[in-house]
């Protein structure tokens, strides 16, 4: 089975810096059509500007929490390549949580900034693949998939990162539910979670807190941060008909990290 993604293409969101830009980057590498989308749009223009417009490589500036953005960001694509078969929600935010402040509302604001607007763009995604399957003569091949960026934090515990292993858990919680809904269209659905890989996020963290890079090796058994472009093939191989009888899976991506047992006493 190829791995080939050549020819479609794909919606990348998050893909200003870090895991989104590194997936966008591997698809076009790989002959999809990728329309890189971000909220932030001079970062964009820094990492694509003298690629943009090219023959697969396009980019959208805009705030997927805005319901009209994400219409606008849907006509774009299709005005650009035609059509839709591939979309990465990979727009994600950390923020710690006062886990005890009642005041506290970094759950909303990361229910809000990173899993709706990847709900709702799924969904007008799906629509308009089964719009496309629906005009289609042949009534077998896949339609597209949708490929969510999630996090170890839905599986583990830390108080200082409560909201975000909410916002975590439910966006895996919507990858099994839409790959259920979706299955009967020909449209899959997966997720990769991952841990001790070097997002945007991470590396900014680890400017203020040098310290963080030794705990977080030390506890991965394989020993090291990964980077992003590791991350990439496992998502092109999701992208691809490779993984065709695949949806609703939950794939961890985290060197081991999520097998140690923290307590070091040999019992239970």
């Amino acid at each position: 089975m190829s791995f080939s993604i050549s020819g479609k293409t794909a919606i990348v969101t998050g893909a200003a810096s870090g895991i989104g830009l590194a997936i966008g980057k591997q698809f076009a590498d790989a002959g999809a059509n990728v329309m890189f989308a971000d909220m932030h749009e001079a970062q964009l223009v820094d990492e694509l500007g003298e690629q943009a417009d090219e023959s697969n490589i396009r980019y959208f500036a805009g705030d997927l929490r805005e319901r009209l953005t994400i219409a606008n960001l849907l006509s774009a694509t299709i005005d650009a390549f035609d059509e839709i078969d591939i979309l990465v929600n990979g727009a994600r935010q950390v923020v710690a949580t006062d886990a005890l402040d009642p005041q506290d509302e970094t759950l909303d604001q990361l229910l809000n900034q990173s899993l709706l607007p990847s709900v709702r763009l799924s969904q007008q995604v799906a629509k308009r693949m089964i719009r496309r399957g629906e005009e289609r003569e042949d009534g077998d091949g896949p339609l597209g998939t949708i490929i969510n960026l999630s996090s170890i934090a839905a599986r583990r515990t830390h108080p200082e990162l409560m909201a975000y292993s909410v916002a975590s858990a439910a966006l895996d919680q919507v990858t099994r539910s839409l790959a259920v809904a979706l299955a009967p269209h020909r449209i899959r659905v997966n997720s990769i979670a991952f841990g001790s890989v070097m997002s945007a996020s991470m590396q900014e963290t680890l400017k203020e807190n040098r310290s963080f890079r030794q705990d977080i090796e030390a506890h991965t058994p394989l020993g090291r941060v990964a980077s992003p472009t590791e991350l990439t093939e496992t998502a092109q191989y999701l992208a691809s008909d490779a993984s065709g009888f695949m949806t609703g899976q939950v794939l961890t991506l985290d060197g081991g990290r999520t097998l140690l047992d923290p307590v070091s006493a040999p019992m239970h």
